[in-house]
């Protein structure tokens, strides 16, 4: 039997805004029940990384996905503070904007550092927490996405913004670093990812801004809250991920005191959470339902 919701929610999830302390946060929202939040890395969005995910999941939360600054529809201001700490804490703007009392926080790659920032601020938001391979401590950049960031600062990025929004063959070779089959991405699903964070040239200097602020010293920062988080934590790992080693999935379970367990994925890359939601999903459900 299928877990998509069939009554009380919509069959697809549904756009929507709202105003913060810090700005127009986009977001989708799919299901009923208490709070989920997913919170994506860098390139992606809300939309195009977890909709797989909520959809299966919306039976038992009301799944919310936001794009963060930057990207999506969220969009950036010049006031804005793009750190790695400054992102984190627009979560916690985004739930008292909302209401929201408690979420059962879910992160991937740059997202579940902020995740981690925002769990270690706001022990009190976190009734649960999922990290899934992400930026973790002192161990990012990692050296694979060296490239990506001195692109982002030289101009080169700039430069390959066009080919990336516009030639299918080049996008899907560019997630193919997170995807362990990108040719079966679709070319909408590509545009969807790239339009937004490259498509014009503020939304390439957003990226670049982005770039520029993300500092690894924000997660070694909260290391001492980290060491006192009694929320009910899982890790999920894909073990064919070029960018986050196992070690770091590691390192967070001997950090957190609520952490369980690290579960692997076998070959799952860093997007695994929307190719290998088959075998996501049910280990989030199983997480949500034992706390």
């Amino acid at each position: 039997m299928s877990n998509i919701p069939q009554v009380g929610t919509t069959r697809e999830p549904v756009q929507k805004t709202v105003t913060t302390k810090v700005g127009d946060i986009a977001y989708v929202e799919y299901g009923s029940g208490p709070v989920a939040l997913f919170v994506h890395g860098v390139f992606l969005n809300g939309d195009t990384l977890w909709r797989e995910a909520m959809v299966r999941l919306g039976d038992v939360r009301r799944c919310i996905a936001l794009d963060l600054f930057c990207h999506g529809r969220t969009g950036y201001r010049e006031d804005q503070d793009l750190s790695t700490a400054g992102q984190a804490e627009m979560l916690e703007n985004f739930c008292e904007a909302l209401g929201i009392d408690q979420v059962d926080l879910v992160g991937n790659d740059s997202g579940g550092a902020f995740c981690q920032i925002f769990a270690a601020r706001h022990p009190s938001r976190i009734r649960s927490l999922i990290l899934t391979n992400c930026d973790t401590h002192d161990g990012w950049p990692p050296p694979e996405a060296v490239p990506l960031f001195e692109a982002a600062t030289d101009g080169t990025l700039r430069q390959q913004a066009h080919g990336l929004v516009h030639d299918v063959e080049a996008g899907r070779g560019f997630l193919g670093l997170g995807y362990q089959h990108p040719e079966r991405l679709t070319a909408e699903k590509i545009r969807a990812v790239f339009e937004p964070v490259l498509g014009t040239p503020e939304a390439i200097t957003g990226m670049e801004r982005w770039h520029a602020a993300a500092d690894n010293r924000d997660t070694v920062a909260v290391e001492p809250q980290l060491r006192r988080l009694t929320a009910p934590t899982l890790i999920i790992w894909g073990t064919g991920d070029q960018f986050f080693d196992i070690r770091w999935a590691e390192w967070l379970r001997d950090t957190i005191p609520g952490a369980e367990q690290v579960i692997t994925i076998e070959d799952g890359k860093l997007f695994f959470v929307d190719e290998r939601v088959e075998e996501f999903a049910p280990l989030v459900r199983a997480h949500w339902l034992s706390n």
